[in-house]
């Protein structure tokens, strides 16, 4: 069973509580997301895989990881990075600031404390196939094309940080 640490609306801890529950109450609790880039300057696209329980099959950041207890952001950052890529050789900076996010879905009421970070890699890949079915590099350009195409083949929370980041520049 998975505990993720959360927290009340002003950050303060309120205990570990289980993964299903955390989500299905809206509980507060925290997460990392790394944009992975190579020196091309393409984004390393990630494919859910095929039994995730949110939004199996669509493309979504380089990883998303929440945190364990404990944890920092970059912590769980470095985590996720070895464990669903197999890299462990990245630097990473911060993208933004902390942010508090509320998504909301059929079956879910995610409220997170997230950090996003950016690195470059052209190393190795080894996907964890218990959570990434296929993985990608893309251009900014195609990949706002792609977005402009079919906005369904993307898990929200991407689309959002795309513009939310400015990754596509203005227009």
């Amino acid at each position: 069973m998975e505990l993720f640490e959360t927290f009340d609306e002003h950050g303060t801890p309120q205990g570990q509580v289980p993964r299903q529950i955390v989500h299905s109450r809206g509980l507060w609790h925290k997460s990392a997301q790394v944009f992975v880039f190579n020196a091309q300057g393409e984004l390393l696209l990630a494919q859910r895989a095929a039994d995730k329980d949110l939004y199996a099959d669509l493309w979504d950041y380089s990883v998303g990881e929440h945190l364990k207890p404990g944890e920092t952001h970059l912590m769980a950052a470095y985590r996720g990075l070895l464990e669903e890529l197999g890299i462990h050789a990245i630097h990473l900076e911060p993208l933004g600031g902390l942010r508090w996010v509320v998504q909301q879905g059929e079956n879910f009421r995610d409220r997170e404390i997230q950090q996003a970070y950016r690195g470059i890699y052209d190393g190795k890949l080894v996907p964890d196939p218990a959570e990434v079915q296929a993985i990608e590099y893309v251009a900014l350009p195609e990949l706002h094309k792609r977005v402009e195409l079919n906005p369904r083949r993307f898990t929200p929370w991407l689309l959002e940080d795309l513009c939310e980041f400015n990754l596509f520049g203005e227009r």
